[in-house]
C-alpha cells in the first residue's frame, strides 16, 4: 500500500476545517429556548450560553413560595443549556468523526 498523497490530505483537512468553522459560527449565532413548569418560565440563551431573555408567567409568582420560582428559573435555564449542547453535538459530532478519515493524521 502506497503513501497517501499529501496534497490530497491537506485539501481534505482544509475542507474539514472550513466546515468545522462554519458549524461553530452557526452555533454561536443560534438562540435556544428552555422551559420549566409547562412553560411557566422560559429562558432564552444565545450560542455562547448567555441568558438573553427570561419570561415568567404571573401565576407562578407567589411571594410566600419564592423557592418554587427559583427552581423553575434554574430548570428553564438548564433546559436551554441542554438544548444548546444538543445543537452543538448535532453540528459538531459528524465533523469530529470525519477527522478519522484524514489518512490517520488525527
Amino acid at each position: 500500500m502506497g503513501q497517501p498523497d499529501m496534497s490530497q490530505i491537506l485539501a481534505q483537512a482544509q475542507a474539514m476545517q472550513a466546515r468545522l468553522q462554519a458549524a461553530q459560527q452557526e452555533i454561536l449565532e443560534s438562540v435556544v429556548e428552555g422551559q420549566a413548569g409547562n412553560g411557566l418560565v422560559t429562558a432564552t440563551i444565545d450560542g455562547t450560553g448567555r441568558l438573553t431573555a427570561l419570561s415568567i408567567k404571573p401565576e407562578v409568582v407567589d411571594p410566600s413560595d419564592v423557592e418554587t420560582l427559583q427552581d423553575l428559573v434554574l430548570g428553564a435555564f438548564g433546559d436551554a443549556h441542554d438544548k444548546l449542547a444538543k445543537l452543538a453535538e448535532e453540528k459538531m459530532g459528524p465533523l469530529s468523526q470525519g477527522l478519522d478519515g484524514l489518512g490517520g493524521l488525527f
